[in-house]
């Protein structure tokens, strides 16, 4: 074991966030001293509550009812005294009063821990996996004016809808911060330009990899204008433009000169008049469940084309990375009921979900395993198995102790190798309907 940290979950979180951290936000963002719920306690109590799926704001309470976590606790007459109120009131306009910048640099610096603590290196260390998905939100006024609900020839649907575009680490998992906005109604905006946007928050010289719907030349443009490498899915005909005339019928790898074309420049009018992308265009045909699928890559990358294509073949990562968000941290659905509750409810689920991921490397590093591995569903039930027992106990010798044993049991957890598909299909049971489905009320 070679992490300086790992005396339990909640050191772990003051190691990612030490309080030197907090003092310096506090300069940045003024926040009174007074009370009891403070930004530190706060935010731990938001991460728990994502931890242990959407936790109630009353959970949260009791904990700091019973005196934990205690290095987090101020020095307040009513912890002393034993005295601390029930009503979740004080923690709820706490969590309000809790500047959503601050949440923002927290998560960041949370993020970029998790990196350091990670000993992967080469190229995997250095890939960021792109894709977007939807959340639904509360229904209130607030959120279906931000983020108004889908419509069709049926009407108008009840849920408020975000579009979410999210970028993990293909090493260990970690997640950057994502980037939203509406997903429908007139202030609608791309999966695209929410990409364009996560990219600022990379580290330097990283690799975007993306599919067919990030296959395009603002993507590419922008990633490689920030200073990273790209590797993208395009569209046959999107391919055969770039590849300047008729694909090739077997493997082929060639260097192309992308430019935009003229719906490029309309969309996004901000390109310079010279913008072209000089990179390499693969034709590869994989067999998949006895079938060829034909990949067309863009990339930058000076690698043989079979790694190009066994890379680009990790990118399925990301689609269980997004499910261990939108399901086992239940985030598919965000149950604040006003803007900026959301994007901290959001936001705190991102550092949780990186908390266990920090768990997942220590746990895989002390066993010789490589992070993903382990199965983060799995982890996070450790997690949350074992966190009142660190929580509970009374000196560093029982916290050490007892982490060892957590990081022990999560190592167990490989996910298996399957060798081959599943002997039946993927299928759900219908489910009844005994009343008749509501209908939102026109004007």
């Amino acid at each position: 074991m070679n992490l300086p940290f790992c005396d339990s979950l909640r050191q772990l979180y003051q190691r990612l966030v030490p309080p030197d951290f907090f003092d310096q936000l506090q300069q940045e963002h003024p926040w009174s001293n007074r009370g009891i719920y403070l930004p530190p306690l706060v935010l731990w109590l938001m991460v728990r509550q994502q931890l242990y799926g959407n936790g109630t704001l009353a959970e949260g309470v009791e904990q700091v009812m019973l005196g934990q976590p205690r290095d987090l606790l101020p020095q307040h007459k009513r912890i002393r005294d034993g005295t601390v109120s029930s009503n979740t009131g004080a923690y709820s306009q706490a969590r309000k009063r809790l500047p959503l910048e601050a949440v923002e640099k927290v998560s960041r610096r949370v993020f970029d821990e998790v990196l350091k603590t990670s000993a992967e290196e080469g190229l995997a260390s250095r890939v960021y996996l792109l894709d977007g998905s939807g959340i639904l939100l509360s229904h209130t006024k607030e959120l279906v004016d931000d983020f108004p609900p889908a419509t069709n020839q049926r009407g108008l649907s009840h849920w408020p809808v975000i579009r979410v575009v999210v970028a993990h680490n293909l090493a260990n998992g970690a997640a950057l911060q994502p980037c939203w906005g509406p997903m429908f109604g007139k202030k609608a905006v791309s999966e695209q330009s929410l990409a364009e946007q996560l990219m600022d928050q990379l580290p330097p010289q990283s690799v975007v990899v993306g599919d067919r719907n990030f296959g395009v030349f603002s993507i590419a443009f922008a990633t490689q204008s920030k200073g990273h490498h790209v590797l993208v899915r395009m569209t046959k005909a999107r391919a055969q433009r770039v590849w300047g005339g008729s694909l090739p019928t077997s493997n082929g790898d060639r260097e192309v000169e992308w430019v935009p074309t003229r719906d490029d420049r309309r969309r996004h009018p901000h390109f310079p008049a010279d913008a072209r992308l000089r990179g390499r265009l693969i034709v590869w045909h994989v067999q998949r469940h006895g079938q060829i699928v034909v990949l067309y890559l863009f990339t930058t990358l000076p690698l043989p084309a079979s790694e190009i294509v066994e890379l680009y073949g990790r990118r399925w990562n990301i689609e269980t990375d997004l499910r261990s968000l939108k399901q086992t941290l239940h985030l598919g659905q965000l149950r604040s009921k006003s803007t900026k509750m959301v994007a901290k409810e959001l936001i705190s689920g991102v550092m949780a979900y990186n908390l266990v991921r920090a768990v997942q490397i220590a746990a895989a590093q002390s066993a010789g395993l490589e992070p993903r591995e382990l199965s983060f569903s799995q982890v996070q039930i450790v997690v949350n198995t074992w966190l009142p027992t660190l929580l509970a106990a009374t000196s560093a010798e029982q916290f050490h102790q007892a982490f060892q044993r957590m990081l022990r049991s999560a190592a167990q957890h490989k996910l298996p190798k399957r060798r081959r598909r599943r002997g039946y299909p993927r299928a759900v049971w219908g489910r009844p309907q005994v009343f008749p489905r509501r209908k939102a009320k026109t004007a």
